[in-house]
């Protein structure tokens, strides 16, 4: 397996900031067989050329803050993750229960939750490229893990349901760790409080048996923070790397977009990719993002100049 702090390493360039050293095309083949997404070393070779990882986000629910109820029919689903697949999605992230992080998402039972993801992930796992499953219950994953997800994106951070990191050990997963509060306090150091959140989960997963190359850290962009907090966190993002563990970063479509230039989600494409290039520059491995072809061609038009340099 390729080892997580070597992958890193391979990201610094000659002045200490983090490298695309290469975007691969669309076609080349990270993924040569289907089985291969679903494998044990799917963090280790998704990391394994040092480029950013593009997550594609596929929603199956009615009130997600974005995209509620557009993919909400199976077929539109499947044909949605076939589409980010196509766009350059390295994984998809699919979820049916909303997660919003302003507030107003409906709790919904394991058994809905599964029954919306019952008729879609089956066939999403066969678009050949990993998948995460977006879940806050175990019981979800567990049924998810078994049916060839890879990655468990939790946005609990493995601190709400008590029996996810047992889940995700026994299966060999890989996790998401997210930031997350269960409300916003403007006056508190939130780098300091992720950063201490982070440690109390990652001390979760060890006691679980979770391997630390298994492992992806998010600081929960909009997640009980204020729309300032959440700039702030991208533009400290680099502290995060503290941990030696890859870096997620969520902030597709976010409000805080709005909170510097007043627009609604579907407007808000040029501030998401503006905000993800930085991101990229201060440490993030990942990007979870709704428009994956855009993102991809801005994270290429930037890997040429910075190479070109």
């Amino acid at each position: 397996m390729v080892s997580i702090k070597g992958a890193l390493t391979g990201r610094l360039d000659s002045v200490g900031l983090p490298a695309q050293s290469r975007l691969m095309s669309v076609s080349d083949p990270i993924w040569p067989r289907p089985e291969a997404a679903r494998s044990p070393d799917v963090m280790g070779r998704l990391l394994a050329d040092g480029r950013t990882v593009v997550m594609g986000v596929l929603n199956i629910t009615p009130d997600s803050f974005s995209d509620g109820g557009r993919f909400l029919d199976p077929e539109a689903a499947i044909a949605h993750g076939r589409r980010l697949v196509a766009e350059g999605a390295d994984l998809l992230d699919v979820g049916a229960e909303s997660t919003r992080p302003y507030g107003g998402a409906v709790r919904i039972s394991h058994e809905e939750e599964w029954e919306r993801l019952r008729p879609v992930l089956p066939a999403v796992v066969d678009l050949g490229v990993p998948v995460s499953i977006d879940t806050m219950k175990a019981a979800v994953a567990a049924r998810a893990l078994a049916i060839g997800a890879a990655v468990v994106n939790d946005v609990w951070g493995l601190q709400r349901d008590p029996d996810m990191a047992r889940v995700i050990g026994e299966h060999g997963a890989a996790v998401i760790i997210m930031h997350n509060r269960e409300a916003e306090d403007g006056t508190i150091d939130i780098m300091a409080d992720i950063e201490a959140y982070f440690a109390r989960s990652l001390e979760i997963a060890a006691r679980a048996g979770i391997a630390r190359e298994q492992i992806v850290l998010d600081p929960g962009i909009g997640f009980g923070k204020t729309q300032a907090q959440s700039i702030t966190v991208i533009a400290r993002l680099a502290r995060l790397q503290g941990f030696g563990l890859p870096v997620l970063i969520g902030l597709s479509r976010k409000r805080f977009i709005a909170s510097v230039v007043p627009s609604e989600p579907h407007q808000r494409l040029g501030g998401s990719i503006a905000a993800n290039l930085l991101a990229t520059l201060a440490g993030a491995t990942f990007v979870r993002v709704h428009d994956v072809a855009e993102t991809v061609q801005a994270l290429r038009v930037m890997t040429a100049i910075r190479t070109a340099r």
